[in-house]
């Protein structure tokens, strides 16, 4: 096995580093800082970087084929072009309640955006509201699952016929089968990460099926089989990393996002809010999928 290289990329700061993204047309990174409404975006070879202000908290985003970005806010989706700067809100979940915003999402093989919510502040006796949502390109949105508490990490196998979610707050991640015009089915148990002391955020599949998983609250990233088995565990040098994502020219590096200070956790290493780079894993990543134009 090659050896391992974890590094700083770059200086910038997040309170609530999210939902980082490869651009394979641009090579760049795209990456936010959920509390404090940013875009960011990096060249790792020029260092060329940029940043973006969006109505805070934003939850994920997904690159846009015809360019640009699709967005999940508080409690609906918006599209942001880069270029002009334009902000276009899509319609809302339906959903108003004061502690439940949208959260951690992905494009889906078939250009939709599929984005969970999360429900903060939630008494033990309280039903999680809110759920999974998905966004088409006409902005018809669709609830796909409910009695999610702080949904994480969507992602699909490489054939898409698996559709990964984690919900932090219970420490699973579920599978469900998936396809263009069905909806979910077959939910199972992937990953019961109670032992591990941390439920699951952020998350990616490689090209061999593996699910890579941010466990956020040990500092670490774990390495899933198809069978839901360890197969591997990377210790990040922050205490909070939050989420991953292959990039890179050949999709070979696993790029971590971390916070700083969010509202349930905080990390006073100098590092923490940093994005991290690992490199010398031996694997590759996917091509992320991208929202359909309109």
């Amino acid at each position: 096995m090659s050896t391992t290289l974890i590094t700083r990329v770059g200086t910038t700061k997040d309170q609530l580093g999210e939902s980082p993204v490869w651009d394979e047309r641009r090579q760049r990174l795209f990456w936010i800082d959920a509390l404090a409404g940013l875009i960011r975006a990096r060249d790792p070879v020029t260092g060329a970087a940029e940043q973006f202000g969006v109505p805070a908290p934003i939850g994920s985003l997904a690159l846009r084929d015809d360019g640009g970005a699709v967005l999940a806010l508080r409690h609906g989706f918006a599209r942001y072009d880069f270029d002009t700067h334009v902000l276009t809100e899509d319609p809302s979940i339906g959903l108003e309640h004061p502690k439940v915003r949208l959260n951690d999402g992905k494009a889906d093989p078939y250009g939709r955006f599929v984005a969970g919510t999360m429900h903060g502040d939630r008494t033990p006796d309280e039903a999680p509201q809110g759920g999974l949502y998905r966004l088409d390109a006409t902005g018809a949105v669709e609830l796909l699952e409910t009695d999610l508490a702080v949904s994480n990490g969507p992602c699909f196998s490489p054939d898409g016929q698996t559709f990964y979610l984690a919900d932090s707050a219970r420490r699973i991640i579920w599978a469900y089968d998936y396809s263009q015009n069905d909806p979910l089915a077959n939910k199972r148990v992937f990953v019961d990460t109670e032992a591990l002391q941390s439920g699951c955020d952020g998350a990616t599949v490689d090209s061999q099926g593996y699910l890579w998983s941010v466990l956020v609250r040990i500092g670490k990233v774990a390495r899933f089989a198809p069978d839901g088995t360890i197969a591997r565990i990377i210790d990040m040098p922050i205490r909070h990393p939050t989420s991953v994502t292959f990039g890179g020219a050949d999709l070979d590096i696993l790029y971590v996002t971390s916070i700083s200070r969010s509202h349930a956790l905080r990390d006073d290493h100098p590092d923490a809010g940093g994005l991290f780079a690992v490199e010398g894993l031996g694997v590759r990543g996917l091509p992320a999928h991208r929202f359909a134009s309109d």
